[in-house]
């Protein structure tokens, strides 16, 4: 058995988390090159360019994929270098998780702060968004009779953590309904305006609504929110590395939360929590692990034994996607979702369940078919069509969510959107 002594290691290591991070992907290099003198929106538009962009996926040829928000294939170089971390990790199992480990964390820690904009000692890596915010959720030190305020298109996870801190201690939840196509941005922060009241202690707020792709205006709710002295947690699961914002943008949010195998194309395992600094003392950890300071954001951080390639490949993820751009890809996405939903928006009995304005969306779009049931219609878009998709049918939402991604082509959503005015008819 072939000896990997701690220099040969580290320079493998390095050689994959550190140099792809250093230089762009020779593939998407080659696949913008010319376009730093144009606007995202006109790149966004050049088919041809994304074409060449796609072959660094590898994209199943079985069937359509437009369910890219439960989790995104990662680019096939990210794939690769994290194939090599695991047989890098492996080869010296041990001596790799009590020696290295954590330094390596951290500059992934690192590379992720600069990215969303905050401090490294304000931000961990966690699993992902779920862990990530009912950490915050379960770490308050609620009393009976708190109040705590969300929506009901809100991630159903944490809709649950909050129901069990009501049957804990006694918890209060005020629950709205976000309005599905708002005229303005007051609609939607008058809203949440409404239920507050003096015992209100946190409010939960999606950046982007997962299950319609409406983007709120966390801005002005935040802004509202600590006016009357309420603290503000985002879920941003499906706006990290989909949109074009830092935390400066967001009025100064206490919590927010994403995962990273959605939109930045890291492997399965790896999410993020952001903690405002001063938050940090109040928030009481998931996991008895006493050994870091009560103001240190590493007390949450307690993970225990876990796939340690994932970590390493944040940053050949973050380097596939800077390459790319976060305006280039931001604007891809955008027009992908306007591409399909204004062929379609309008037709008899098709109902586009978000906003239409375009300023409220992103990729993400939902659409149902009048008479037809949400399981009705992804089993017949999947079965008649090869396209798959994922039904909604809850909260106010009954249709099917739709996610391209930078690798989904126009040719395949016009299959789709001839699928559905076929369904329709």
């Amino acid at each position: 058995m072939a000896h990997v002594s701690k220099r040969d290691f580290l320079k493998g290591a390095a050689a994959t988390a550190g140099a792809l991070a250093l230089s762009p992907f020779a593939g998407i290099e080659q696949a913008f090159a010319g376009t730093a003198n144009l606007g995202a929106d006109v790149v966004a538009r050049d088919n041809d360019l994304w074409d060449d962009l796609r072959a660094q996926y590898g994209v199943t040829h079985d069937f359509i994929q437009l369910e890219n928000g439960y989790y995104s294939l990662a680019a096939t170089p990210v794939l690769e270098a994290y194939i090599g971390h695991v047989r890098r990790v492996n080869a010296v199992s041990s001596y790799y998780m009590r020696t290295t480990q954590y330094a390596d964390k951290q500059r992934s820690r690192d590379a992720l702060a600069k990215m969303l904009g905050c401090a490294p000692g304000e931000l961990i890596i966690t699993r992902n968004t779920t862990e990530s915010l009912d950490t915050v959720i379960a770490g308050h030190d609620w009393k009976p009779g708190d109040e705590a305020v969300m929506a009901e298109q809100d991630y159903g996870a944490m809709l649950d953590m909050f129901k069990l801190q009501a049957r804990r201690y006694g918890l209060v939840n005020r629950v709205i309904q976000i309005p599905m196509d708002p005229k303005s941005d007051d609609e939607v922060v008058q809203a949440y305006e409404a239920v507050i009241t003096p015992r209100t202690r946190l409010l939960m707020v999606c950046h982007m609504v997962n299950i319609t792709g409406h983007i709120l205006p966390i801005r002005k709710i935040t802004e509202m929110a600590h006016r009357h002295g309420v603290e503000v947690m985002v879920d941003g699961a499906h706006a990290f590395a989909q949109m074009d914002f830092t935390l400066a943008d967001l009025g100064g949010v206490d919590y927010y939360a994403s995962s990273l195998h959605k939109w930045l194309g890291t492997p399965l395992g790896a999410g993020l929590l952001y903690v405002r600094k001063d938050r940090i003392p109040g928030l009481w950890q998931l996991y008895g692990d006493i050994g870091a300071a009560d103001d240190s954001i590493g007390k949450l951080n307690h993970t225990g034994t876990h796939p340690v390639a994932t970590d390493l490949a944040i940053m050949d993820a973050i380097a596939f996607h800077e390459s790319i751009g976060i305006q280039r890809k931001s604007a891809r996405l955008r027009y992908l979702q306007r591409y399909w939903t204004d062929q379609v928006r309008g037709t008899p009995r098709i109902i586009i369940n978000t906003p239409s304005q375009p300023a409220r969306s992103g990729a993400i779009a939902n659409v149902g078919v009048a008479g037809v049931t949400p399981g009705d219609l992804a089993k017949r878009l999947m079965s008649e069509f090869r396209i798959f998709t994922v039904a909604i049918d809850g909260a106010g939402v009954h249709g099917v969510r739709v996610c391209p991604q930078v690798f989904t082509t126009t040719a395949e959503l016009d299959q789709f959107v001839k699928a559905l005015k076929t369904i329709a008819a």
